[in-house]
């Protein structure tokens, strides 16, 4: 048995279910909605994802918070007391403060603990991105790799993870400052759907603009036959601001035109649904590049 943990937090966006399966410790972002915040555990125990997207279609505007040096280092140090190892895999840096607290913690810590390893890798992701490059990482520490290794590898291998989302309502976009605000004004006017994906540097950024809702799904596709790499064999994830039955149409596409076997599909949670809204839909597949 391997004497490392694998931590992460919740902006990964898989399911608790799976996140238990894996044996991962996950730490919750915040979401604040009319003065009063819940800690977003990946099983909802303090805001579910649809009274959260129940919220959104309310009016409400939520603000979210990265997580503090204090609760990473109260986190990490309960697991390095309990004489374990840490490999940490971060939400990307060009999105939160989440992934700079990890590392400030990590520093400190590694004085006060100088026999154990702990690494911080900053993923450069977001959703299921994030959570589909944990998954594997739990997957190479169920084989027998090293907390070391792993490290390299997640270093080596994170911008293989491709990310492609688009998005329903683009003023959820404009509040964000990723589209102005005659950007969000036309684009609903005329049906346009923004297809974006997260770059090498990790931030989310518009690649195309789709002319209604089913052209936009199409364009997912054809950036997984782009740039995946054998994407029969692959395990892809899809996650979904509470529109699941369209993400179980997704996931068909994709297994009907590629081939795929495996694809796992979870909500969006409610720290990256406030900056996204409610109907986005995002792929995420292994490529040759981002």
């Amino acid at each position: 048995m391997s004497n490392y943990i694998i931590m992460t937090d919740s902006c990964c966006d898989l399911s608790a279910q799976m996140a238990q399966e894996l044996e991962l410790n996950v730490l919750p972002l915040t979401v604040t909605i009319d003065d009063k915040s819940y800690a977003n555990y990946l099983d909802g125990r303090e805001i579910s994802h649809k009274e959260f997207y129940q919220q959104l279609r309310d009016g409400k505007m939520p603000t979210t918070s990265a997580l503090s040096v204090g609760q990473c280092e109260d986190a990490m140090r309960a697991v390095l007391q309990e004489d374990k190892d840490l490999v940490i895999i971060a939400f990307s840096s060009a999105l939160s403060t989440t992934y700079q607290s990890f590392h400030i913690a990590a520093t400190e810590l590694r004085e006060e603990f100088p026999d154990r390893y702990i690494s911080v890798v900053d993923s450069l992701s977001a959703s299921l991105g994030q959570g589909m490059l944990v998954y594997q990482a739990a997957q190479k520490r169920a084989e027998g790799m090293s907390a070391q290794d792993l490290t390299a590898w997640l270093e080596e291998n994170k911008l293989t993870f491709c990310h492609w989302f688009t998005v329903d309502d683009l003023n959820h976009l404009k509040r964000g400052g990723r589209v102005s605000a005659t950007t969000a004004l036309l684009g609903t006017m005329l049906s346009i759907k923004p297809v974006m994906h997260v770059s090498n540097e990790g931030r989310l950024v518009p690649v195309s603009k789709a002319r209604g809702r089913k052209a936009a799904i199409t364009a997912l596709l054809d950036a997984i036959e782009a740039s995946g790499t054998n994407p029969a064999e692959q395990t892809m994830f899809i996650c979904h601001a509470d529109c699941e039955e369209e993400a179980q149409s997704v996931a068909q596409q994709i297994q009907s035109r590629f081939g795929t076997k495996t694809i796992h599909i979870n909500f969006i949670g409610p720290v990256i649904g406030s900056h996204t809204g409610t109907k986005t839909i995002g792929v995420f597949f292994n490529g040759k590049e981002r």
